[in-house]
């Protein structure tokens, strides 16, 4: 077999709809977090292929193995290097996308909940300070109100 060398197919930024794989949309999509997402997915494959690419060629490789210079040995290592951390970061976005598509656990809803429950408690007192200083102005009012009239009632 002989391997030639031929750009990423992914390498144009937005490919057209036929070239897109089936269940991935255009960019044109409304919600920007799915377009976050497939751009982190483009961009992680376009960082495997690049880092592989390299490798692939029979040639390259034929030529290395007959090459007494240690240099072309060190080239290979680092495309294979450079090939598995774009591996680990594709991996680790997939495990991110598998944790947020899972069910909550347990001490996570309770969590949520409680963030919810001290908001709306924040929120309350927040009322409840604000009750409080009104009805003390109007308890004000009346008293003065009150002593108002008392003195009026006084002079008749």
């Amino acid at each position: 077999m002989d391997y030639q060398q031929k750009p990423p197919p992914s390498s144009d930024p937005s490919p057209s709809p036929p070239d897109r794989p089936p269940g991935i949309t255009s960019p044109e999509t409304p919600s920007n977090n799915q377009n976050h997402d497939i751009e982190d997915i483009m961009a992680c494959v376009t960082a495997l292929e690049a880092a592989l690419l390299p490798c692939l060629p029979a040639r390259e490789l034929q030529a290395i193995d007959r090459s007494p210079h240690p240099s072309h040995q060190i080239d290979v290592e680092r495309h294979a290097r450079d090939f598995m951390e774009a591996a680990k970061k594709l991996q680790l976005y997939f495990m991110g996308l598998k944790r947020e598509d899972r069910a909550p656990t347990r001490a996570e809803s309770l969590r949520k909940e409680i963030a919810v429950m001290e908001e709306e408690l924040k929120t309350k007192d927040e009322l409840i300070k604000k009750h409080s200083r009104l009805f003390q102005e109007s308890q004000k009012l009346v008293k003065e109100q009150i002593e108002k009239h008392r003195v009026e009632l006084e002079k008749v």
